[in-house]
């Protein structure tokens, strides 16, 4: 018979919140089940006849006979005609026996890692915020997405195709999406590409992966903004690279401190359309002498054009891979900022002599994006419905930042001075007042408000403490509601 505290076990897994979904009979061969394995009960202990135990538990006898049953299936316990059942006599597994303290605290140790697992480990990550708060940055708004057109244009998909769609996709990305996006980047961004130079991926931040990997060796150095994007500093520092920062200021990155040291990095990594985060664009001709740089040296230029879609004044400036008739750019992109996180598309625009080791290398990640996904977007692209999603947002978007902008000088003129960009998701702010920077971000978070800061984004000299301020979210009203409770927080901070 069961003692009152194995019995006393078998009730509680049948009220523990993690079983609910399982059956009955299920919740109580579980239970039964780690008494076993944590030795509880021993090899030929008796059971308790299956009457008895459903009065103890207060369930039908069939019940546990279903449980009874599903554990002499799987070799825990014997059944004896006339006798009952007990735990089974085994040899090739042992009872298992609590933890000592010793191997107990241990198991909350640091785990054996890789030198690599550990850098990836200690990135902490890029962001994990399912519900975005304000003012998360780089987020879109998704409410206003024509959901019944994507999902309109994705019947038509599986209606022509059928099965086809099921099935495993070339890790290039499929033809039809891989012509929409060239045919996008070389008329809207000034590229030039042509279909079989596009690699389809799951993020832009899988792109910075395989270039890591691909172009430069453990212990190289890459040139990288500084302030830079998190992201990609991460992903470089995770593939055993040394970043070098090289500073920003109102045009971009300083060319001259690369054109002073050329021959130290074998590629920089640029976010020249909206530097990420102080929204500088690069002007043209630091673009083309980081060309020529890269083009003497055969390095590498790794170009991230995260959200140059939405540009507010006037055009925005061609993208450098344009520019390169040398082919040393890297043209990296994401249809995560135009159109919705949920879509998980990037893709890059590579050189001809990178197409075939960068697929390759992509079959080791992740094989192939969905060929559903691909071509749906595909057709949303061909019919013009993305560039048009594009114009309606980003007329929201400038609207939006005006607000944000205006409730700021509003309600906190003595604290944040924005520092107003041309494009993007998201603005700069730059603190002003006696206030820290952590403070500042602590006191927001605790009434529901997310920034980023920036100093955690420079390299070195953290610079101007201040923080980043997401907009495309969020609505005016919103907006305007977010300000107020900020203002609240700083103020009582």
């Amino acid at each position: 018979m069961f003692k009152h505290s194995q019995l006393e076990s078998v009730k509680a897994a049948l009220a523990h919140p993690s079983y609910a979904a399982m059956p009955l009979h299920a919740r109580i061969q579980r239970a039964i089940r780690q008494l076993i394995v944590d030795g509880a009960l021993g090899p030929a202990k008796p059971l308790p006849a299956s009457r008895a135990l459903a009065v103890s538990l207060g369930v039908s006898r069939d019940t546990i006979e279903a449980a009874y049953a599903q554990l002499h299936a799987e070799g825990f316990i014997e059944r004896r005609v006339g006798s009952g059942s007990f735990v089974a006599e085994m040899t090739k597994f042992a009872p298992g026996r609590r933890p000592s303290r010793r191997e107990a605290l241990w198991r909350h140790q640091a785990p054996n890692l890789s030198q690599r697992g550990a850098a990836l480990f200690r990135s902490g990550g890029v962001r994990e915020l399912l519900a975005p708060r304000p003012f998360v940055h780089g987020v879109p708004e998704t409410r206003n997405f024509p959901l019944q057109l994507w999902e309109r244009l994705e019947r038509q998909v599986l209606k022509e195709i059928g099965t086809r769609a099921l099935i495993e996709g070339h890790p290039q990305g499929l033809e039809p999406l891989r012509r929409a996006i060239a045919d996008y980047v070389n008329l809207e961004r000034g590229g030039h590409a042509t279909a079989d130079q596009v690699l389809v991926l799951t993020s832009s931040q899988q792109a910075m992966a395989l270039c890591a990997n691909l172009l430069l060796d453990p212990g190289d150095d890459i040139f990288v903004e500084n302030p830079c994007y998190y992201g990609a500093r991460k992903a470089f520092e995770a593939a055993g690279l040394h970043c070098v920062p090289i500073s920003v200021d109102r045009q971009g990155i300083e060319v001259d401190q690369i054109l002073a040291q050329p021959q130290r990095a074998k590629a920089v990594f640029l976010t020249p359309s909206h530097q990420f985060p102080t929204g500088a664009t690069l002007t043209l001709d630091r673009r083309l002498a980081l060309i020529q740089w890269a083009a003497h040296h055969q390095a590498w230029i790794i170009e991230d054009d995260y959200d140059s879609e939405f540009h507010y004044a006037g055009r925005p400036t061609a993208c450098v891979q344009g520019l390169d008739p040398h082919e040393r750019t890297i043209y990296v992109g994401t249809f995560t900022k135009a159109l919705f996180p949920g879509l998980r598309l990037g893709y890059a625009v590579l050189p001809p002599q990178l197409v075939k080791p960068m697929t390759v290398a992509r079959t080791l990640q992740d094989g192939h994006t969905a060929s559903l996904t691909q071509l749906t977007l595909a057709r949303f692209m061909e019919g013009g419905h993305f560039g048009a999603h594009v114009r309606a947002m980003r007329n929201t978007y400038a609207r939006r930042l005006d607000t944000l902008v205006t409730q700021l000088r509003r309600y906190l003129p003595d604290i944040l001075d924005p520092q107003i960009p041309a494009g993007g998701l998201q603005m700069p702010c730059h603190l002003i007042g006696d206030i820290a920077e952590r403070s500042a971000i602590e006191a927001a978070r605790r009434t529901g408000i997310e920034l980023m800061g920036l100093s955690a984004l420079h390299s070195g000299n953290i610079g101007q403490t201040g923080f980043l301020m997401g907009f495309a979210a969020y609505t005016p009203l919103e907006i305007e509601d977010a300000v107020k409770r900020l203002a609240q927080a700083l103020r009582d901070a």
